[in-house]
C-alpha cells in the first residue's frame, strides 16, 4: 500500500495557511488591537503554510526514495 498520510495532511495545512494569509492581508489593522497590533492571521498562516510545504516535501521525497529502492530490487 502506497498511502502516505503526509500528503493529505500537508495539503490541508497548505490550504489553511493560504486562507489565513489571505485573510491577514485583506483585513484591517483595527481588528488586531487586542493582539498588540500584531497580524496574527498573517503570521500563523505563514507558519501553517510552511509546515504544509515541509510535510508535502517529505512525502514526495519518501515516494521517490521508495520508488528508487523498488527499482533497484527488481
Amino acid at each position: 500500500m502506497n498511502f502516505d498520510i503526509r500528503l493529505p495532511i500537508g495539503a490541508m495545512f497548505v490550504l489553511f495557511g493560504l486562507l489565513l494569509v489571505g485573510f491577514g492581508l485583506v483585513s484591517g489593522p483595527e481588528i488586531y488591537q487586542r493582539s498588540l497590533g500584531l497580524n496574527v492571521n498573517l503570521w500563523w498562516g505563514a507558519v501553517l503554510f510552511a509546515f504544509g510545504v515541509v510535510s508535502l516535501g517529505l512525502a514526495v521525497r519518501a515516494r521517490r526514495l521508495h520508488g528508487e529502492r523498488r527499482r533497484a530490487v527488481e
